[in-house]
């Protein structure tokens, strides 16, 4: 343990050595002397991203390194401040829109990053995706967060909207709620009746179902397999059209009338 005259010695030496004499402190565990470090003016990017690396920082380390005059000079150090999961939230949230589309995208995917900075990354990159060209919006579509895939998907766009819906973060809520949308684009409800993942999902094909631009052929293979309170609950939604309604309701009833009988209780 140290003596205090050793710590503030520690202190000292860290807050204004030179960089040939700091390399022992980069491996301190007191707060006081990582935040002096943190301060030292000698300190090169590559120095700062060194600390940056170690996820067991104490959030008063990290917050001065922010606030160093030249973090705002280097890229590097701000996406490490912006992934890094002891960054204080409004540093996070005021670094983020300096950010590259593809960085705001490893901002989400870094899983210490904290999930309200993740989902602001993710709005942020729904905001800029409009102004990049098709071929990064489908490798986009392909590797961003399931919520942006979604964002992507209601695109009528064919081959992005296959990147989106072959998205390995992209969720069966995601996918449902892309299917309550009004004005679904008719592709979009072909490719997903079609898709090898998502067309067996059995809440997937129950919304395709109720959706009116499911391409009939596909609505009456999935019938037989579907439960028939499911397929009676789903012919409230007068959205439905008539012909559609009538032919569950008919079904429903055929498969109902074929259940054997409750045998009679002995008592």
């Amino acid at each position: 343990m140290k003596s205090s005259e050793d710590l503030a010695q520690l202190i000292e030496l860290a807050a204004f050595a030179p960089r040939d004499r700091l390399e022992p402190l980069f491996r301190e565990t007191s707060k006081e002397i990582l935040v002096a470090l943190a301060r030292n003016p000698n300190l090169k990017e590559r120095d700062l991203l060194r600390l940056l690396e170690r996820k067991d920082l104490d959030g008063d380390v990290v917050r001065q390194i922010a606030e160093r005059k030249d973090t705002a000079l280097h890229y590097s150090v701000k996406l490490a401040l912006a992934r890094h999961p002891r960054t204080p939230r409004l540093v996070s949230l005021s670094i983020l829109k300096f950010l590259y589309l593809f960085d705001l995208v490893k901002v989400c995917q870094t899983p210490a990053v904290p999930a309200h900075v993740k989902v602001v990354a993710e709005d942020m990159i729904l905001k800029k995706v409009d102004s990049v060209p098709r071929g990064e919006k489908i490798n986009l579509a392909r590797r961003a967060p399931g919520s942006v895939a979604a964002g992507l998907l209601v695109n009528a766009d064919r081959e992005l909207a296959l990147a989106a819906l072959d998205n390995p973060f992209l969720l069966e809520s995601q996918v449902l709620k892309v299917l309550s949308l009004e004005n679904l684009a008719p592709i979009v409800i072909e490719l997903l009746a079609q898709h090898r993942k998502w067309s067996h999902r059995y809440y997937v094909r129950l919304a395709l179902i109720r959706n009116p631009m499911t391409p009939l052929p596909l609505v009456l293979s999935f019938i037989p397999n579907m439960a028939v309170n499911d397929l009676r609950e789903i012919c409230l939604d007068r959205r439905m059209p008539e012909q559609i309604r009538k032919y569950i309701l008919a079904h429903c009833a055929e498969r109902l009338a074929k259940k054997p009988a409750e045998k009679p209780s002995s008592d």
